[in-house]
């Protein structure tokens, strides 16, 4: 059963005693800020006084602590994020805003040319596009809306008419010559983040009939956008895919935690890899693996097991391979959980490298957007130590290019992709 979302909670003592403090000439709605940033999180703390008329998910004038104009941005009391900053000239966030803001975001796309590679790819990146809380994936004839505000959840209808309307229709490489009439839409949002800001999406638009096929480096893919992770798809790892590929040429590669086996088909059908073996907990994923398999009738060993289990049953058969990549899910979710993955990361990627032939190559990933580049890095060396195994760096590298990265919000750089030889 869906669970309801919790009343707004009651304004806290600095609201309460806004009037007092509000800034000199200030337009309302307004959030006075206790300190500032340029990042585009600005958290309770660093809230100083709040307009009585503010509501969760308005659009208010934020100033500085010296009451001077500090920009504009969504706002919501109950959330840890209270202020997503949109911008910080004073250029009104009207419907010419968010077009022109959405606009942007699709032309970056345009000018990456993905249209000549795939169907599947971020539309619209949170932060890296300037629009905090919103994401959007395409798939073929469907935009995918992944939600971590309020007043994203509350303009999402609108958001999609306007991306329609910027898209114009649909048309998808595995029908080249149909033209859907529409974008299809389904929304999405994580439990935790309904429950943190507020808002719970309606069953009748999460829900999603069967599954779409999409073609990436002419490789085709069910996705299952209702239930699969994330939205359905992995497209920050296309190129790190089609890379991959390239350096597995007769040989025997190990794709853990693979879910729908992106990384292991494209090793068989684009690489030219001699035996592929695919491995994920998760039963769904397996599946759907399969089918992928299926569909674009080739063959891969596909086993429905955890990692660390399989890892420590080849080591004991003596089994290596001379390509391995290891795309972990999530491990850290907020910084109280950074320790306790770290050890995790160290643990699999010393079951990993002793997995690598020598001389072989391993591909290890992190998605976690709180471990840094240098963090990871360290872990995989403390993990080489306990291996005794030497590494090569021979390439570092992140999400693709649809997934851009605004320097003033490092954390979007979540995904690091770490290419090693394995001595």
């Amino acid at each position: 059963m869906e669970s309801k979302p919790k009343m707004n909670r009651p304004a806290g003592p600095r609201a309460k005693a806004a009037h007092a403090t509000s800034p000199p000439n200030a337009v309302s709605p307004w959030v006075r800020l206790r300190s500032a940033t340029y990042h585009p999180f600005l958290y309770e703390r660093m809230i100083g006084a709040v307009d009585p008329t503010a509501r969760p998910g308005n659009v208010v004038n934020v100033y500085d602590k010296a009451g001077a104009p500090f920009g504009r941005g969504l706002f919501n009391p109950r959330s840890r994020i209270v202020l997503r900053m949109l911008t910080h000239d004073d250029a009104p966030i009207d419907d010419a805003f968010w077009q022109a803001r959405l606009g942007q975001a699709v032309a970056l796309r345009r000018r990456l040319n993905l249209d000549e590679t795939t169907d599947a790819y971020r539309l619209v990146h949170a932060e890296g596009d300037g629009l905090s809380g919103l994401v959007v994936e395409r798939y073929a004839d469907c935009l995918v809306f992944e939600l971590f505000s309020l007043g994203m959840f509350q303009r999402r209808e609108q958001i999609a008419r306007w991306l329609g309307d910027i898209l114009g229709p649909p048309t998808c490489l595995d029908r080249p010559h149909v033209a859907s009439q529409s974008w299809r839409t389904i929304i999405r949002a994580d439990p935790h983040i309904e429950r943190a800001e507020g808002f719970g999406v309606p069953a009748d638009e999460r829900t999603f009939d069967g599954t779409i096929t999409i073609r990436e480096h002419g490789i085709r893919y069910r996705v299952d956008v209702a239930a699969g992770h994330k939205t359905g798809f992995f497209c920050d790892q296309r190129e790190n895919r089609h890379r991959f590929a390239s350096l597995c040429k007769d040989a025997t590669v190990l794709d853990l935690c693979c879910y729908t086996a992106g990384f292991g088909l494209c090793a068989k059908l684009l690489g030219g890899a001699s035996d592929v073996t695919s491995v994920d907990l998760d039963e769904a994923a397996v599946a759907l693996a399969r089918a992928n398999v299926n569909l674009n009738q080739t063959r891969l060993n596909l086993v429905h097991s955890d990692a660390f289990i399989y890892l420590r049953q080849m080591l004991v058969n003596g089994r290596q391979y001379d390509a391995v990549v290891l795309d972990p899910p999530k491990f850290a979710k907020s910084r109280d959980d950074v320790d306790a993955a770290l050890i995790t990361y160290n643990d699999l990627n010393s079951l990993a490298l002793q997995a690598v032939r020598p001389g072989g190559i391993l591909l290890t990933c992190s998605c976690s957007g709180l471990v840094s580049f240098d963090m990871f890095t360290s872990t995989v060396q403390r993990a080489a130590r306990r291996a005794n195994r030497s590494l090569q760096v021979i390439g570092r590298s992140g999400a693709a290019a649809d997934h851009p990265i605004m320097l003033n919000c490092p954390e979007s750089e979540y995904l690091k992709a770490l290419w090693l030889r394995v001595l």
